[in-house]
């Protein structure tokens, strides 16, 4: 059943950044869409609130889930200037593949997983796909590209935290579809208060222009993220995140659907950062 979740999370969480990789204006039109996926997250969370379910269990739950929506807000923040510049296929290799060799470590060091040689492997796996793909992503590539793959590596510090956080609060009892509503929520507000006054009337202006395509990222992007923290709540941290990064695979498709074409060493390196994810995760 997890396996079943990650992986549907995975193929919908590489397509709204493929959706995202298409949009004119990447920093208004995806502050609009964790708009519309907090809205949508709100209604499950509502609706399982009605259905009786205990939204945070305490304090410490609604702590990390504040946490984990300022680590959102940079995770937005850095992953739209990385698309703005880069090519989907590396970006997204670099900044989910990146974020394994951060959560694992913290994973076995705070909530006990095991280091087996498996996960070993894997890692292995996944650093030598993650350099291949920063190969790829710098050798013969533009140098917007080039700044672009640096603004992935940040990403990749940024997912690990929000990831890391999200499993505290769902320990500490909170509701996975109430977590990442109010957190999903709170890095909307920093992404409206960033953009300022000028940015604020840019992004209506987006919304109005693109509605069907900003809604259709924003559900997307939500049901993503949804279904990461039911597979969050099952399973440990780092073996969630680290089978989730199976969706390089499915970036890389994507990658030619939307009109690029991914080095041949970034291929190799998306497929290698899978397979380490896959070993990782057994």
């Amino acid at each position: 059943m997890i396996v079943a979740l990650v992986l549907l999370s995975a193929f919908l969480h590489a397509a709204w950044n493929a959706l995202l990789r298409v949009e004119p204006d990447k920093d208004r039109g995806l502050i609009g869409a964790i708009a519309i996926a907090s809205l949508f997250s709100s209604v499950i969370a509502a609706a399982r609130f009605a259905n009786g379910e205990v939204m945070f269990a305490g304090r410490d739950a609604v702590l990390w889930t504040l946490v984990a929506g300022v680590a959102e807000a940079i995770y937005f923040m850095t992953l739209a200037k990385a698309l703005e510049l880069g090519r989907l296929g590396a970006v997204y290799t670099v900044s989910r593949g990146g974020a394994v060799l951060v959560v694992w470590p913290v994973s076995i060091a705070l909530y006990g997983e095991v280091a087996s040689l498996e996960a070993i492997g894997g890692s292995v796996l996944v650093t030598l796909g993650l350099a291949l793909s920063g190969i790829g992503g710098t050798q013969g590539g533009t140098q917007r590209h080039k700044v672009g793959i640096a603004w992935a590596a940040l990403c990749a510090v940024s997912i690990a935290g929000y990831h890391l956080a999200y499993k505290a609060a769902l320990n500490a009892g909170g509701n996975p579809s109430a977590t990442f509503a109010v957190s999903l929520g709170l890095s909307a507000l920093i992404g409206v208060v960033r953009i300022g006054a000028p940015g604020r009337r840019t992004l209506v202006d987006v919304v109005r222009s693109r509605t069907v395509r900003v809604c259709l990222m924003g559900v997307v992007c939500g049901g993503s993220f949804l279904i990461l923290m039911e597979a969050l709540a099952r399973g440990g941290s780092g073996y969630v995140l680290t089978l989730r990064n199976t969706s390089v695979l499915f970036a890389a498709v994507l990658a030619w659907t939307i009109g690029e074409k991914p080095r041949r060493v970034e291929i190799i390196g998306a497929v290698a950062v899978a397979a380490g994810a896959i070993l990782m995760s057994l």
